[in-house]
Formats: C-alpha cells, structure tokens, sequence
C-alpha cells in the first residue's frame, strides 16, 4: 500500500514539474537555474569560510563567476577596475559604504593625481583616453542603471574626469 502512495505522489510531482516547464519559458528557467546554483555556490563558500577551510571556498566562488553572465575576461576585469577604484577612494577618505547619500566635496578639492589615479589613467593620455575610462566606468556606476545607490561614486568619477579636462585639456 505505502508503495503505490509514494508512486502516486511522485507521479504528481513529476507531472506538476514537467507541466510547469513546458509552460515556462526557457530563459526564465535558465535565469532560475543559474539563481540557485549561484544562492547554493554562494552559501556552501561561506559554509565553508565559517568553518575555517577558506581555501575550498576560493575554487567555489571562482566557479561561480561565468553564472554572473559578465562579458568575458572584460567583465572580470571592469569589476577588478571598479573595486580598485573604491578601494582606492576609502583609503583617501573620499567614500565610505556607510556614508548614504551625502554628496562629496567640491572637485576643487580633487588633485590631478587624484583624479588620474580615480580614472585608471596615466598622466599625459589623451583626451580621448580619458573619456573612455570615463564611460566605460560610468557605465557600471550611473545611478540610473543600479539598484544601489551609486550616487557619490558616480559624482566622483565625474569630478575627477572635469578636473583632468579642465586642467590638461583647456
């Protein structure tokens, strides 16, 4: 008797999964897909993390990378781009991931060395250069394309691309 219950109950649930992919379209289970193999990657590296193997966490994450759908080796590299820029502006004192909204000083107050270091260009590059660093920053920093306010990032980079114009480029 338990045996036909549990064939009967497996039956069901096969049917309802396989009636709710046919229905479904395929991007919505790939994106599901990738969700969860990304939630679980995710929570078994800080399982692990918490655990004390940290090293068995590092292959994990980095397994889980291409499930971010970044745009090849130039994604990798735009986000190691984005964390040297903020890593680079807490050190100066110029952001800090508690400070909310608040707007940061006039870009006066902004050296040329600084804005060349916040940009990721080198003293002596093009105008042409410069612009591109911008956008290719402000591409992933512009408040209107994030869901985290990005505001003060995103008024920094721009203070630090006029003060590179208005100073090397006037």
């Amino acid at each position: 008797m338990n045996l036909f219950l549990i064939i009967g109950i497996c039956s069901v649930i096969l049917y309802l999964l396989l009636n709710f992919f046919a229905k479904a379209s395929s991007k919505k289970i790939a994106k599901g897909i990738r969700y969860i193999i990304f939630t679980i990657g995710i929570l078994l590296a800080i399982a692990l993390f918490i655990v004390g193997r940290y090293a068995f966490s590092i292959p994990i994450l980095i397994f889980l990378l291409p499930l971010l759908k970044l745009k090849g080796i130039g994604g990798i590299f735009q986000l190691i781009q984005l964390w040297r820029l903020i890593s680079y502006l807490r050190q100066t004192g110029r952001y800090s991931f508690r400070s909310g909204t608040n707007y940061s000083k006039a870009s006066s107050n902004i050296s040329l060395d600084d804005a060349y270091n916040i940009l990721g260009c080198k003293k002596g590059c093009t105008k042409l250069e410069v612009l591109s660093k911008y956008k290719k920053i402000m591409a992933k920093l512009h408040p209107d394309r994030n869901d985290t306010d990005t505001t003060k990032l995103a008024q920094m980079v721009s203070e630090a691309k006029e003060t590179i114009l208005k100073n090397d480029f006037t």
